[in-house]
């Protein structure tokens, strides 16, 4: 290469990493400024929530909650300053309150203390700083799993057991006192009647909201059955009862506790949850009740609060709740469990920020079923947050991720200029490095198959494209609107196809045909969202449409247009023909300049 065209190849690949770095909007297609309003869902909120509860916790701020003999105590400052971080991030008050308690919750503060006066909910006390009206478990939606239920389906169960006297072991009309002390602080009350009321009431609840999810269509969430069998029972019996010593060392168990673990046991969840990272381990039976007890008070939370709370609970290995800390890459909506875990992380003792955002690295890398796209997305929304509030979680996750975002440009630039200089087309490049997406993760869904199954799994797509059952223009053109997937999935040399997987395999299994492919369904399932969910960033399109901006091959409308329609993978959605055309106006600006 002549010294002028190396000083050409620089200028351009400048120009394209200049434009494609300008804005974290360029690089999704997702609308993640809607985020900073709260619209669509609250990670935003849960970033900042978490850089402030490390900053005060970090500087000595004591965040336990203390039954005292005071109108105020210092965590009301932390909820006050959370709560109002989250607001500014676009939540409601309702909800800015149930994240701020939840991970206030999950730093070590405690759901409850002390009876009567001077008794003290974490919830409650969230609400009332808040200034919202409490609202019932009934009125609170599930998250949306598609559909969404409320906790009427756990409220109006327990009810119906108390209308039948099938709730309490003990009926009122037999109770000769009128209660107070001796009824609540006896053995009537403690042993009999609030043991009792919260096992029956957490097992009927629990499986109420089991069953109306799957009579919505829904598969029913097991964390959020539990949650709200566990807070509708709770805003029922005694929720700070100490309990019969068969349950645990008195003064230690509370009815909370007893309800949170017979939910969990009915929803089928693990008797165990560790953080991710760190390990610390939970009991999750006081999770649930914990977080029943917050819920029963918080007020009324929307479904993206409700959305955002299981986000937070991803936190957990155990995979219990949230989209995004597995190994699917969710939309950048759903990217919130990253700044849970990096505030889990830096209240460790001795916890520095490199050694965390290297951690957090790891943990990514490690897994996820295209890496390079979840550290592109972990970025993105840090950088969102950090235009709010910065601090060491937000900046922890951008030092993690920085790195891999500026490679993963370089090398897209770098091979799309190679192409166009040997006049091969942007469609090309498009396309191969869609293609190079989609076996990559093939080659890593096929691995965590293998690793769950046992067995030597490879599966693949061996059709990918829209417009599977629709004739509409936006059907045919938007992979995720209709999608056409056709797998062949091996499994230890035997092979099963499942062809037209979305239109036709999925519903036939739901509706009660074809079930002797649900095994291979489930094996597809994977893959098949991570194609879906693509466009949650796009670089495959922005970068190439860039250089080819940058090199004047095109206009940059067009090399947005074009890139796009290459896009077979990433351009999942609308949107990515925009970003791309404002870099690629912004790298000719760039080579203009130089």
């Amino acid at each position: 290469m002549s010294d002028s065209s190396q000083i050409e190849r620089e200028k351009v690949l400048l120009a394209a990493l200049t434009g494609t770095n300008a804005n974290p909007n360029w690089l999704t297609s997702d609308m993640v400024d809607a985020l900073l309003g709260g619209h669509g869902m609250l990670n935003i909120a849960i970033f900042n929530i978490a850089d402030v509860i490390v900053s005060e916790m970090r500087r000595g701020t004591d965040t336990d909650l203390h039954l005292v003999n005071a109108p105020t105590q210092p965590l009301d400052e932390v909820l006050k300053k959370t709560i109002n971080v989250a607001i500014k991030a676009g939540c409601d008050p309702a909800n800015a309150a149930l994240l701020s308690a939840s991970m206030l919750y999950l730093t070590g503060t405690k759901a409850q203390v002390g009876i009567p006066a001077g008794n003290r909910k974490l919830g409650a006390s969230a609400r009332m700083i808040a200034g919202v009206d409490r609202c019932g478990v009934a009125a609170i939606p599930t998250a949306k799993r598609n559909n969404k239920v409320s906790g009427f389906a756990a409220v109006m169960a327990i009810h119906q057991a108390m209308l039948n006297g099938e709730l309490c072991d003990v009926s009122g009309y037999d109770v000769v006192c009128s209660g107070g002390g001796i009824i609540g602080h006896s053995r009537l009350g403690e042993d009999i009647i609030f043991p009792s009321m919260a096992e029956n009431g957490a097992r009927i609840g629990t499986q109420a909201m089991m069953d109306t999810m799957a009579g919505a269509g829904m598969n029913p969430s097991k964390f959020n059955a539990a949650l709200f069998g566990a807070a509708a029972i709770l805003e029922i019996i005694h929720p700070d009862a100490d309990v019969a010593e068969k349950y645990g060392p008195h003064g230690k168990v509370t009815s909370a506790y007893i309800a949170g673990k017979v939910a969990a046991e009915t929803a089928g969840l693990p008797d165990k949850l560790h953080v991710r990272i760190t390990g610390q381990e939970y009991e999750t039976g006081q999770v649930i009740g914990d977080l029943g007890l917050i819920l029963k008070d918080i007020g009324g939370p929307s479904v993206i609060g409700i959305m955002a709370l299981g986000e937070i609970v991803g936190v957990f290995e155990e995979g219990i709740a949230g989209a995004s800390a597995g190994p699917i890459n969710p939309p950048l909506g759903h990217v919130a469990a990253d700044a849970v875990i990096a505030m889990k992380c830096l209240l460790e003792e001795g916890a520095n920020q490199p050694d965390v955002s290297a951690a957090l690295k790891k943990r990514r890398y490690d897994g996820s079923f295209d890496p390079e796209t979840s550290m592109i997305a972990m970025n993105v929304v840090a950088k969102k947050a950090a235009q709010l509030q910065s601090g060491t979680v937000t900046n922890s996750l951008i030092l993690a991720s920085e790195p891999v975002r500026a490679q993963a440009i370089y090398r897209r630039a770098v091979m799309a200029y190679e192409y166009l200089s040997e006049g091969k087309g942007l469609e090309e490049v498009v396309h191969d490095l869609d293609k190079e997406r989609q076996e990559l993760v093939e080659a890593n869904v096929s691995q965590y198959l293998s690793e769950m199954s046992g067995k030597d799994v490879k599966i693949r797509l061996t059709y990918i494209g829209p417009g599977a059952r629709r004739k509409s223009k936006l059907a045919k053109q938007w992979l995720a609107f209709d999608a056409h997937l056709d797998f062949e999935i091996v499994v230890d040399g035997e092979t099963t196809i499942l062809e037209r997987f979305s239109d036709q395999v999925i519903p036939d299994i739901a509706t009660g045909k074809r079930r002797e492919l649900a095994w291979a369904a489930q094996m597809a399932e994977p893959l098949a969202n991570e194609m879906l969910l693509a466009s949650n960033v796009v670089l495959n399109i922005t970068v190439p449409a860039t250089v080819a901006a940058a090199m004047g091959k095109m206009t940059p409308k067009e090399a947005g247009t074009v890139a796009q329609g290459a896009g077979f993978v990433t351009a999942g959605i609308p949107g990515s023909n925009a970003n791309a055309e404002a870099a690629g106006k912004l790298a000719i600006e760039v080579m203009n300049h130089s």
